[in-house]
């Protein structure tokens, strides 16, 4: 069953994830969809982000970074939809000591293209240790890179 977020709330997490995370804002990563199964979000190709300059292709570090911040937004909806009890201010309070603790991403082919579209899941939330599941696909949706991660919650 899905749960239905109040706008607040996701107002206050896209704000949390695309504006006070510094380096999310630097990246140009924006959400588009939030659940508390998953959620996706997408990233422009700019020219200070290649890494290969005579292949245009992004760099490898922008793709773990950011299946790294899009593993930690799916962790936050999580814990939001297991705290709806809570008002929305509350339950984003609750994501200061979120941390990564374990990543891996494969690159499986190289990333080329104007734009690119990241998804995230968790597949478990427990006390304190959150375990999810990233794919990094171009814009034809194409797996370019998939990535799998543990966050520190508690």
């Amino acid at each position: 069953m899905s749960v239905a977020f109040e706008p607040e709330f996701v107002a206050g997490l896209t704000a949390i994830f695309e504006e006070r995370i510094v380096f999310n804002r630097v990246l140009g990563l924006r959400i588009d969809a939030v659940a508390a199964e998953a959620v996706r979000g997408h990233l422009l190709m700019r020219p200070d982000l290649i890494g290969h300059f005579a292949h245009h292709r992004l760099h490898g570090g922008v793709i773990s970074a950011a299946l790294d911040a899009l593993g930690g937004l799916a962790v936050m909806a999580a814990i939001g939809a297991r705290h709806l009890d809570e008002t929305p201010a509350q339950r984003l309070q609750r994501f200061g000591k979120l941390g990564t603790i374990d990543l891996r991403i494969d690159y499986l082919r190289p990333a080329v293209g104007e734009r690119f579209v990241l998804h995230a899941e968790v597949l478990r939330l427990g006390s304190r240790v959150a375990s999810t599941r990233m794919s990094f696909e171009n814009a034809d949706g194409r797996l370019l890179a998939s990535g799998a991660a543990a966050y520190i919650v508690s």
